[in-house]
């Protein structure tokens, strides 16, 4: 945002800095001044400002006024717009809150035979036109460059209504559902049952906190005007907004909580603008009010303070004094609170002096002790604290799983993939999509946006958006894992655990030279989960697959190149092909393969521990066995038919070649199975060998695989 120091300083008794000093002293406590840019003689200086969301109360002229009165000790001016005596003083302009859950006070002052015209400077801290012009602020009529001013001084948006269009008085309440308004951009819109909107007696003027209604906006021939100021729920506007694609200047503020005390202020500074150029006032100010907001903001229970606890925490400052009880409330004064020194709580020099602080009606951030200690550090300057380290007197304890988690990180990278960090957020139909068990997602109370409004019960959905985030760059090879934490909860309880998500799409570059480079595919895939695994001890250990037809595959995947994880009796996770619809919504043309471990079940096993043995000093001996085996017999099977034999000196086998041959029967395949013998303590005779090459035709045999003739 933009902000002029020549209005600054008309808030101001005296500075005691430049304009650039100011900056680095603003930048200093936490009022980020980006750029300073001079505006000539006379007009001083252009700040360019970043302001975080929490601060709706710097979001103005005067908010940062205040906070350089707070840091320099200057006095402030108040803001203060003398009125006219009202005239014709008759029944209150009739203004009535229905939607008391989502308006906390609405003001409305009328004014009679104004004239609307060009705006200009119109009296002293009113400076229309200059700081318009400085500011680079499109100028349009008087009424609304007199809202439009009211809230780039003091941060409070307003609205004016032409009073002869509206019909009876003002009724703030929820839109019926399929109203109609059209808004000041132009634009008609259908109104929802949530939409809180003001209205008159026949139908709805304005969305409220959002933006006003073209049926009763202020023209050049308008004479009568509302002046409103009104305070409304930040979520009742935000859900407004959001759902009409709109943010204005006034649900930007309204959104993240206005002034309650403000709407009065901000009212007379509008009317006083206005009524500069002829008019004068009818009625007094109808002040409308909701007693539950207001006790929710303006009217917030004290806060204990105590000084000593202040010190605890800050520790040392560069100053042998250190924060002083002066200091104290020197700087929380200037911030607005409300200080009540407690009775009998400190001694001649102040040392245990303890406060109950009142908190400001514009600063909703305020919430706790700490929040007040933190503002007493950031107006006294961080720079000025003792460079100390916190005093700490236990080691550093690694987590019970961090062995386990550094072991698979290890793995996965020298499998070639690269670790990467996605959000912890989501949108709902990526959590129905992905969550391991449905109607556990964990909603956010106050989302940022809809594709970041659940915790996420699954790594997934970042990883896909990573996914294609590298392919839709022409990053054609891809390798990303992430460890991260999922959530799952139902009520208050939210359940966190540990979980690894994993992706690979691109091209395997064959060691041989003799195999061109191919596609990335399941099996290899299912080689990499495969080591991860084998750094834990298991005793069972498959892969396994549902029907189709039984629902039981994760949404994600491919129906029918999927598998699951199984150990020791329980699912440990899921891998295979994205499914398909799900890449095409999200443009990914190449096979993706991708799955997710539940560390929280894996961790429970411990890790394998490695045993150094001595290299015998025998020769080995290798044996072929050339066997035929039908398609729905699995390696897995013939594996651990041979792990079962239990002869010692069966050191190693493993399959060299699988090939298929016409002579072979229909819907069988060979494959070339290479057995390797050897002894730690002697040479393996002949008869050993034909032994242990019995039991090895025995065993596959029983394991449904044939010796080819």
């Amino acid at each position: 945002m933009k902000i002029l120091t020549k209005w600054l300083r008309d808030y101001l008794r005296a500075i005691p800095a430049d304009d650039t000093q100011l900056a680095a002293d603003l930048t200093l406590r936490g009022i980020a001044v980006d750029g300073v840019y001079s505006l000539g003689a006379g007009n001083d200086s252009l700040y360019e400002m970043d302001i975080t969301t929490n601060r709706v109360d710097a979001m103005n002229h005067y908010g940062i006024a205040r906070e350089a009165a707070a840091i320099y000790g200057v006095e402030l001016k108040p803001l203060d717009f003398p009125l006219p005596e009202p005239q014709n003083p008759k029944t209150p302009f009739p203004v009535r809150i229905e939607a008391e859950d989502g308006c906390g006070r609405f003001t409305a002052r009328v004014l009679r035979d104004v004239t609307i015209g060009a705006s200009r400077d119109w009296f002293p801290g009113a400076e229309v036109a200059t700081y318009f012009r400085l500011l680079g602020q499109k100028m349009i009529s008087s009424a609304v460059d007199a809202t439009n001013f009211a809230w780039l001084a003091m941060g409070h948006p307003t609205h004016a209504f032409d009073l002869d269009k509206i019909e009876g008085g003002i009724v703030v309440r929820r839109a019926r559902q399929g109203e109609q308004l059209k808004t000041l951009d132009g634009v008609d819109r259908v109104l929802d049952a949530d939409d809180l909107v003001v209205a008159d007696h026949s139908k709805a003027v304005a969305l409220a906190g959002v933006m006003g209604g073209w049926d009763t906006m202020i023209t050049p021939g308008t004479r009568n005007v509302l002046i409103e100021a009104a305070w409304f729920d930040p979520m009742t506007v935000r859900r407004t907004a959001r759902r009409h694609g709109l943010h204005t200047d006034a649900s930007h503020r309204f959104e993240r909580g206005a002034d309650f005390n403000a709407p009065p202020v901000a009212s007379a500074l509008v009317s006083a603008i206005l009524l500069a150029n002829g008019g004068w006032i009818e009625g007094e100010l109808v002040d409308a009010r909701v007693e539950a907001f207001e006790e929710r903001t303006a009217r917030r229970k004290p806060i204990a303070l105590e000084l000593n606890e202040v010190r605890r925490i800050l520790g040392r400052t560069a100053d042998e004094e250190g924060i002083a009880a002066g200091t104290l409330e020197e700087v929380l004064k200037a911030l607005g609170c409300g200080l009540a020194e407690l009775p009998g709580s400190a001694d001649s020099a102040k040392n245990n002096a303890a406060w109950q602080v009142t908190l400001p009606s514009w600063r909703l951030d305020l919430e706790r002790e700490i929040d007040l200690i933190e503002e007493i550090a950031r107006v006294y300057g961080y720079n000025r604290f003792a460079n100390t380290l916190p005093a700490f007197g236990e080691g550093v304890q690694a987590l019970p799983w961090a062995e386990k988690e550094s072991s698979l990180r290890i793995a996965l990278r020298t499998a070639g993939f690269h670790e990467t960090i996605s959000s912890t957020f989501c949108s709902a139909a990526e959590a129905a999509l992905t969550a391991p068990q449905p109607g556990l997602a964990v909603p956010l109370g106050n989302p940022l946006s809809e594709e970041a409004g659940v915790l996420r019960p699954s790594l997934i959905p970042g990883m896909l958006t990573m996914v294609a985030g590298n392919l839709h760059r022409d990053v054609s090879d891809v390798r990303l894992f992430e460890l991260g934490t999922v959530f799952s909860g139902s009520g208050d309880k939210v359940d966190e655990c540990p979980a690894a998500a994993f992706a690979a799409t691109g091209v395997v570059a064959e060691q041989s030279a003799m195999h061109p480079p191919r596609s990335i595919d399941f099996h290899d895939l299912k080689g990499a989960v495969e080591e991860l695994l084998s750094a834990f001890e298991t005793r069972v250990l498959y892969f396994d697959r549902f029907p189709a037809e039984a629902g039981l595959t994760p949404l994600w995947l491919h129906p029918y190149r999927a598998a699951r994880v199984v150990v020791e009796g329980a699912t440990v996770g899921w891998f295979g092909q994205l499914h398909p619809s799900e890449a095409a919504a999200r443009k990914i043309k190449e096979p993706l393969l991708l799955g997710e471990l539940y560390l929280d079940r894996l961790y429970k096993l411990p890790l394998r521990r490695p045993a150094a043995r001595e290299i015998s000093r025998f020769q080995s001996v290798r044996r072929d066995f050339s066997l035929v085996l039908d398609d729905r017999i699995p390696w897995e099977r013939i594996d651990r038919a041979l792990a079962g034999l239990e002869i010692p000196e069966l050191v190693d086998w493993r399959v060299h070649e699988i090939f298929r041959d016409p002579r072979l029967g229909a819907g069988e395949y060979a494959l070339l199975l290479g057995a390797t013998f050897q002894a730690s303590d002697r040479t393996l005779r002949d008869e050993e060998l034909q032994l242990f090459q019995a039991r090895v035709v025995e065993a596959v045999g029983k394991a449904g695989a044939r010796l080819r003739a």
